[in-house]
């Protein structure tokens, strides 16, 4: 077995989490839900692959999530999101904390809502957004990031390495603070992370 984090550990860390709020307004409000799931008894997180026919960041890996509704809340919106992508169903009692704001280079300000899923059950992707689910162990995230320089950019270009290839930001930047919070109760900034040239459209 995988050693991980359980629900209480997790939510005591997030408590303790002082979290960075950016004020951008021009941005498009979006969440994202950190979906937490145990999986033959090993604390796992969530990520999808977007469709290939989506008009922005087509066939990238990604975390649940999308722009907010009008009047709804940063939670509201993962959870919804979580729900109509995934179909798994949480509860507003399972979000259990939220992570710093990371503005993207496409124009969106994210943040991250670390959500409580419990077991991995049936799952229904919203085939419209969502190539495929992967449940995989936090523990395979854990290790640390690629950084590489682009000459387009003085910011490093964060990279984690998943299923032999690697996942960029902003969904690297929001793993690592997240893996680094919840495994090691430790806090990390990540905003400052670049992405890759290709997702900046």
């Amino acid at each position: 077995m995988v050693e991980g984090p359980d629900r209480a550990a997790l939510a005591a860390n997030l408590a303790g989490f002082q979290r960075v709020a950016l004020a951008r307004p021009g941005l498009r409000a979006a969440s994202v839900a950190v979906c937490v799931l145990i999986q033959d008894d090993v604390p796992c997180l969530l990520i999808t692959r977007r469709a290939a026919g989506l008009r922005n960041h087509a066939g990238q890996w990604a975390l649940p999530g999308g722009s907010r509704d009008p009047g709804e809340s940063v939670e509201e919106a993962a959870l919804r999101e979580l729900r109509e992508e995934t179909g798994v169903v949480a509860s507003p009692d399972d979000a259990l904390g939220v992570l710093d704001d990371y503005v993207t280079r496409s124009g969106f300000l994210i943040t991250p809502v670390v959500v409580w899923g419990g077991p991995a059950g049936t799952m229904r992707r919203q085939a419209a957004e969502v190539a495929k689910m992967y449940v995989i162990p936090l523990a395979d995230f854990d290790h640390p990031p690629r950084l590489l320089t682009i000459p387009e950019s003085t910011a490093p270009v964060i990279q984690l390495r998943l299923l032999g290839g690697y996942v960029h930001a902003p969904t690297a930047a929001i793993i690592y603070q997240f893996c680094q919070l919840a495994r090691h109760g430790q806090t990390i900034r990540v905003a400052h992370y670049e992405q890759p040239v290709f997702a900046w459209r």
